[in-house]
């Protein structure tokens, strides 16, 4: 056995606990947070604790007796009066080997770990339907030091045991995008492995919403922009955790619609990626028609404040296939449904003089204030359009996902459309998927969903953020994703710059959390309460790459690492 690093202290003041205990040890002896050390305890048990904080105490007794042993304040003084130290370490139970938790005695020697004590203490030796989520390091920069991949458990993250992932941290900084998909390339990779008649199945619909980010995740990262060797050490890093070195596979592309002879094109991707894609039969362009995507209308409105449920109404009209101004085949097109709602939001109040507005109808000021958010968005956009042609390469996407298949990685460019189109776009995909898998579309050929698909969308507070309105349609999407789609097999990957902000339902039904590098003005909101204060600390100055992860199979909070993106980037 390794020779002991320090001893237990349990004083009148500071006692030992079933959850937390206090340790000496030399002061230059290198140790970080969330290193693992264990206690030798009783019936030949060992007790195992996650350091939460370092002090250094001497026998001085102020400041200003250490001020008076420099020669009364004498700093060329290099050897002053001296004193006698050490560091105090305080750390909390994660694990007993006997499951014995009652406090560690006084004077108890303290070691360092081995690999597989550390495995152990964590709870990662038992862990089943393993997926890796990165790799963590104990007693970094020593001679002692560790490395092991960190697996949880799939079917808490993807259901149905628990599901969704939240990711917070400050933009740039905490990679949220590079850690999801990271996750997600890990996912596609054990299910590739499946067999072919497996029941588990997965598929991925990715929102890009920056510039042209993820819209070469098929195509190898070449690292021109790294270091010398860079490619290397990733690469190496990837078979260290399992993993292969190619990027995902089964991807297809889908930008919004733009005409060829339109000055304003509607994606970020270059002109040549764009005719290359579609010869490899990797891209549609995906339209909207009248017919089919009226009843998504609700959509444009997400954020806006509908106290008296007027603009809920006026929807609700248009979608009533017996309404006497939008039923049966008055209106086809958009076009044609720009012209009625103009036609209605020019009609008086009343119908003649002294006549009262009845009940149910809806005033003039509510079609003008629709009128000008439906053309605001859907006039002179390409997008909103007629029929979709597939022999010129173009899509309604909502059938496009409808046939989403195994392993498919579909991702979405939202990155060049306002605000008001990206939650269009974004809710009227996730109402479709969640549709998909309540069984709705299944009488329609060539529907075979697979058992879970992955939602990952970034900037999630533009959509469920504690001051979005209530009556918000994309809100209401996503609580039900969030809370029943774990059971349906829907599972969201959320990311966001202050966690803060997300609406409590949401990040209350994330089985899994992803704590990236954030501010102080952030830790210190009641989300990040139940962290120890060392922890608040060490997200203000954590390393790109870095997260503290949270899942219910984890004895305690990891702090881990992954890799960098094996997808081309593209220069920022």
């Amino acid at each position: 056995m390794k020779k002991p690093i320090g001893r237990i202290i349990a004083t009148e003041k500071v006692p030992t606990t079933m959850d937390k205990f206090t340790f000496w040890t030399d002061a230059d002896l290198k140790l970080h947070a969330f290193d693992i050390v264990k206690v030798k305890h009783i019936d030949d048990s060992y007790s195992f604790g996650v350091i939460e904080n370092i002090s250094h105490i001497t026998d001085a007794q102020s400041f200003l007796t250490s001020f008076i042993s420099s020669d009364f304040g004498d700093v060329t003084v290099d050897d002053p009066t001296l004193r006698v130290g050490m560091n105090y370490v305080e750390a909390s139970v994660s694990y007993n080997s006997k499951n014995l938790y009652t406090p560690v005695h006084n004077n108890a020697p303290v070691y360092l770990a081995s690999a597989d004590e550390i495995i152990m203490a964590l709870g990662l030796d038992k862990i089943q339907n393993p997926l890796v989520c990165g790799s963590l390091k104990m007693y970094e920069g020593t001679s002692e030091e560790i490395t092991l991949p960190v697996n949880l458990n799939s079917k808490f993250i993807l259901g149905p045991e628990g599901a969704h992932l939240n990711i917070s941290g400050i933009s740039g900084l905490a990679s949220k995008t590079s850690y999801a998909m990271f996750l997600m390339k890990a996912v596609q990779e054990q299910y590739l492995k499946m067999p072919v008649d497996s029941e588990e199945s997965v598929a991925f619909v990715i929102f890009n919403v920056k510039g042209k980010d993820l819209m070469a995740i098929h195509s190898p990262n070449d690292f021109k922009k790294g270091s010398e060797g860079e490619k290397e050490r990733v690469y190496q890093e990837y078979k260290d955790l399992g993993l292969s070195t190619e990027p995902f596979k089964q991807v297809k592309y889908f930008i919004p619609y733009s005409s060829n002879a339109s000055a304003k094109q509607s994606t970020y991707l270059p002109k040549e990626d764009i005719e290359e894609y579609i010869r490899e039969g990797q891209l549609q362009k995906f339209k909207y028609s009248y017919e089919d995507d009226k009843e998504s209308l609700e959509m444009l409105f997400a954020d806006v404040d509908d106290p008296q449920q007027t603009m809920e109404a006026i929807i609700s009209k248009i979608i009533d296939t017996t309404d006497p101004d939008f039923g049966g085949d008055q209106v086809n097109t958009w076009e044609g449904f720009r012209e009625k709602v103009d036609e209605l939001s020019q009609k008086s109040q009343t119908q003649g003089r002294g006549t009262q507005r009845t009940s149910n109808e809806i005033s003039v000021l509510s079609w003008r204030k629709f009128k000008r958010i439906v053309n605001k968005a859907i006039k002179n956009d390409d997008m909103f359009a007629n029929r979709a042609d597939s022999s010129r390469h173009e899509c309604r996407l909502a059938d496009a996902i409808k046939h989403i298949s195994n392993n498919d990685v579909y991702v979405i460019d939202v990155a060049k459309l306002p605000e008001d189109k990206q939650a269009f776009v974004f809710g009227d995909a996730v109402r479709t998927i969640y549709n998909l898998k309540l069984g709705e579309y299944d009488g329609e050929n060539g529907i075979n969903p697979p058992s879970r698909i992955i939602v990952f969308i970034d900037e999630l507070n533009k959509y469920a953020s504690k001051e979005t309105p209530k009556s918000s349609p994309i809100l209401r999407e996503i609580l039900d994703v969030t809370e029943r789609g774990r059971s349906l097999g829907v599972v969201l990957f959320g990311a966001e710059q202050f966690r803060s902000n997300i609406h409590q339902r949401v990040t209350g039904n994330c089985s899994t959390h992803a704590y990236g590098r954030t501010n102080s003005i952030e830790t210190s909101t009641k989300d990040y309460g139940s962290l120890p204060s060392t922890y608040k600390n060490m997200l203000t100055r954590l390393e790109q790459g870095d997260y503290l992860i949270q899942n219910p199979i984890f004895r305690s909070l990891l702090k881990i690492r992954f890799p960098k993106p094996i997808y081309k980037q593209f220069k920022k």
